[in-house]
């Protein structure tokens, strides 16, 4: 069996292929490092206030890269440094430095990934969802679905205009389609995969999945208003994990899930990913923290954000 960790993303927050990705977008990202590894963080700027950096995912620190942060952050004049954390350790350590360490005004990643198992035979994966979700993957089938992978630019165009109106329809905010077009351009196929939905010789659905570390990851996904009936997003995921066996992944991490929100778009993406495995427990972050190097800017930064909200 494949003992690669159970991480949200499998860690390509944290990669080089990623941290390419938001150099080509015009981010400065800051490279943290011991002898061994390297972590990356991303410099933000913000009028009046100045810079603070943000670390996505961070997981594994020791002290000569918790070292190494800190003079970034003093070499870059970083007010203060939003971390993903991953567990209760890392957030010991920071305050351990004798800086103040906050919870952030929102989670920059989902807090709550459903993550699950992917070792077993499909016939135990199938039986393992519910009832409801076995039968739209069978009915998507029986209706001739069709599921394929592609990074045509074509297709990628169409994902962007169904992001548009599925955003508009389910009142969530996704990325500009520069960024999604950014993200074909600079990493590989044998990472990123955009699988496609069609019926009709229409496009009906459209996902991305990741590929790494040992996880396949759903990053985004988008729907047409046409043909709901046909349950294209069910064989799109199911056909995801199939594949994500092939390659030998071990986990399949369907991404945020929000069993707290109220949100009528966020609840009807949660119930549809935990029909899959409802019995899989979520895996659990700290979510985002703030770590004040300077007081004065942080308190400065907090004012602005409640006016802003105002």
């Amino acid at each position: 069996m494949n003992s690669r960790k159970k991480r949200p993303e499998g860690g390509l927050l944290q990669s080089k292929e990623w941290a390419q990705l938001l150099s080509v977008e015009g981010k400065k990202v800051v490279n943290i490092f011991d002898r061994k590894t390297v972590k990356y963080g991303v410099l933000h700027k913000l009028p009046i206030v100045g810079k603070y950096m943000y670390i996505p995912r961070a997981c594994n620190f020791n002290k000569l890269l918790i070292d190494d942060l800190f003079d970034k952050i003093h070499n870059n004049y970083c007010g203060w440094v939003r971390v993903d954390i991953c567990d209760e350790k890392l957030l010991d350590i920071f305050c351990a430095k004798g800086v103040k360490c906050v919870k952030a005004p929102h989670n920059m990643q989902p807090k709550c990934n459903l993550i699950i198992d992917i070792t077993k035979d499909e016939e135990e994966l199938l039986k393992q969802m519910k009832s409801k979700t076995r039968y739209n993957i069978r009915l998507a089938q029986k209706k001739g679905v069709n599921v394929f992978c592609t990074r045509d630019k074509k297709y990628i165009d169409i994902f962007c205009d169904l992001v548009e109106e599925t955003a508009h329809r389910k009142d969530l905010v996704f990325h500009s389609r520069k960024h999604y077009h950014e993200i074909f351009n600079n990493i590989p196929d044998n990472i990123i995969q955009l699988y496609i939905a069609q019926y009709n010789n229409k496009i009906i659905a459209t996902n991305i999945i990741s590929f790494y570390g040992g996880v396949a990851t759903y990053l985004h996904g988008a729907t047409s208003d046409k043909y709901r009936n046909v349950m294209a997003p069910f064989l799109l995921q199911w056909q995801a994990i199939k594949d994500a066996k092939k390659r030998g992944c071990q986990w399949y991490d369907f991404g945020g899930v929000f069993p707290d929100s109220n949100n009528m778009g966020k609840k009807g993406i949660t119930r549809f990913k935990i029909g899959f495995s409802p019995k899989t427990e979520y895996f659990i972050t700290e979510g985002s923290y703030d770590i004040i190097i300077s007081n004065i800017k942080y308190k400065l930064y907090t004012f602005l954000q409640k006016i802003k909200r105002l």
